[in-house]
């Protein structure tokens, strides 16, 4: 399905592949959208895939992109923000949104993902989950919103019991309260208790969609997370130095199959809560460096183990952490994009936006 093309090629092929799923898109003709954390990784593919709606169906959706640095989402979106479909809102999620006009679906993806901003700033990661989203709920009451996605995370699973190969919705572990680095576990915790309260109060159509390990354009290389800190080593030509074994396994699953997944579960989904990882791309630390390394073999870059044992207690020391992806599975939603695929894709994005 043909959209008028993006400045990012890689986006464009991402945002057909999204709209080219079978899923009922005429519930979104002639709304308004609302997206929270706009200039984020997944909240700005819902954007995307909002705006190849409008451009191959021409649907009239009117969509709001909430931020709070301006400068960013200008620096991320460009000419997109000319467009006469979009509208950006800069403000904190946590202070309420006012708007005279009609919001019929909101995608609350503003909270602080970073591992780094959680630790740094736990007060401002809590508010964002839970007052921002009292904030956008009372909203969805005020305007009678037809649905609420609550982006949330692998993280309100806690430390599940030992052994566990495949996490389901309902398996749920210790998050030690006292710890400030919990503000962002609880926060999501708290936050879907907000949604399942609302909906039994309000009657709001809240869904939760829980990602885990998800990589592609739009995620910084200054993130953080090793699925950045590789992208940044591959994209700047340099060796991939790792300071573990590299064993540990974990699910990595490409941004557009993420969102696909977003709105399988809104249009289609029953329950609440569903996991959206690629249970099929389990792959070990060290083979994610591997396909970053192997993605550019021109560069002829190396993968350097630099083992220090005095370091091992700040890696996560669960070998493989898995969610079980069969409920989403059974809406229909298939992942698409390999690890081998996505990471090039990824390192095919920075090259583009590098050179705009």
């Amino acid at each position: 399905m043909k959209i008028d093309k993006f400045e990012n090629s890689i986006i464009t092929e991402d945002v057909e592949r999204i709209i080219s799923e079978d899923l009922p898109w005429e519930r979104f003709r002639g709304t308004t959208v609302l997206i929270t954390g706009a200039s984020g990784m997944i909240p700005s593919y819902v954007l995307y895939t909002m705006l190849g709606l409008n451009d191959s169906m021409d649907m009239g959706i009117r969509i709001l992109a909430l931020v709070r640095n301006e400068q960013k989402a200008r620096g991320i979106f460009g000419t997109l923000l000319e467009r006469d479909d979009i509208e950006l809102i800069v403000q904190d999620v946590s202070i309420p949104v006012c708007y005279d006009g009609p919001v019929d679906y909101i995608f609350h993806g503003g909270s602080a993902a970073r591992p780094r901003e959680h630790k740094a700033a736990p007060t401002s990661t809590i508010r964002a989950n839970l007052m921002g989203t009292f904030n956008l709920l009372d909203l969805a009451v005020e305007k009678k919103s037809k649905g609420f996605v609550l982006m949330s995370s692998s993280e309100v699973y806690g430390q599940v019991p030992a052994g566990t190969e495949r996490i389901s919705e309902t398996d749920y572990g210790y998050i030690d309260c006292l710890n400030p680095r919990s503000c962002y576990s609880e926060g999501k915790r708290a936050a879907e208790t907000i949604c399942t309260s609302f909906r039994a109060q309000y009657g709001i159509d809240c869904k939760l969609p829980r990602f885990a390990h998800i990589y592609g354009p739009g995620l910084a290389l200054n993130d953080g997370r090793v699925q950045a800190d590789f992208a940044a080593n591959v994209f700047r030509g340099e060796d991939i130095v790792m300071n573990s074994d590299g064993s540990s396994q974990r699910a990595y699953t490409y941004v557009a199959d993420a969102v696909s997944g977003i709105f399988y579960v809104l249009l289609k989904g029953d329950d609440m809560a569903y996991n959206i990882a690629d249970s099929g791309s389990i792959i070990s630390i060290r083979q994610l460096a591997e396909a970053f390394i192997a993605c550019r073999p021109e560069k002829g870059l190396k993968l350097v183990m630099n083992i220090d044992q005095s370091q091992a207690a700040s890696y996560n020391p669960a070998k493989f952490i898995g969610l079980d992806d069969s409920k989403i599975r059974a809406l229909g939603w298939t992942p698409k994009v390999s690890v081998a695929e996505g990471v090039g894709r990824m390192i095919s994005n920075y090259e583009i936006t590098e050179n705009r």
